[in-house]
């Protein structure tokens, strides 16, 4: 699958999939068009387009959930979420929260140019009735020493995230879609390294 953007073509994985509690198998087109449905049924409200990862790490690999949310402020949302397994347990955090956050530009990225452009020509016809539209990742990392380990590399990673231009940086406290959205679905280990773990 490709998506056409104003300067190149992005090649997005045949294997793209995305699943939330009532959805599997979705394909990035799946996400696409159920994002852009849900901003067309109210173009005059703003909205929060947010990509975050979190992750858990299991015995003999670590599981990590990129969470994909477009936020109806005020109003609800839609979201889901995709599953990346790592055969490793990655126990060092730099090397972890590093994964997380190429995890959410990966998939941020994918959306950048004809996706992002379709939600804001959806809403640009409403924006002085108070249409609007933000675009973020959120990074599973917080600024305050005595209560977050993964502040030694809050900077490092907002400025991974301003290097790709388009969205804008958010940490704990705000970064809900990686710490409270993603986190929900890294606890459940995964059915074959499960068994395997039994062995």
């Amino acid at each position: 699958m490709s998506i056409v953007g104003s300067n190149q073509q992005l090649i997005i994985p045949e294997g793209l999939s995305f699943q939330n509690v009532t959805e599997s198998r979705l394909t990035f087109q799946d996400v696409s068009e159920r994002i852009c449905s849900f901003i067309a049924g109210d173009v005059h409200a703003s909205y929060h387009f947010v990509v975050g990862t979190d992750s858990q790490v299991f015995r003999g690999y670590t599981k990590f959930v990129t969470g994909v949310v477009i936020r109806r402020i005020g109003k609800g949302a839609w979201a889901c979420y995709r599953q990346t397994v790592v055969p490793k347990e990655m126990m060092k955090l730099r090397e972890k929260l590093t994964l997380e956050t190429v995890l959410s530009q990966e998939v941020a990225y994918y959306f950048k140019d004809g996706v992002l452009q379709r939600m804001e020509d959806l809403l640009l016809p409403y924006v002085y009735q108070g249409a609007s539209l933000a675009h973020f990742i959120d990074i599973d990392a917080g600024t305050v020493p005595s209560i977050n380990e993964t502040s030694l590399y809050v900077q490092e990673m907002v400025e991974r995230v301003q290097g790709m231009g388009t969205y804008a940086a958010r940490v704990k406290p705000d970064s809900y879609v990686a710490s409270s959205y993603a986190n929900r679905f890294t606890k459940k280990a995964v059915p074959r390294y499960k068994r395997r773990s039994l062995l």
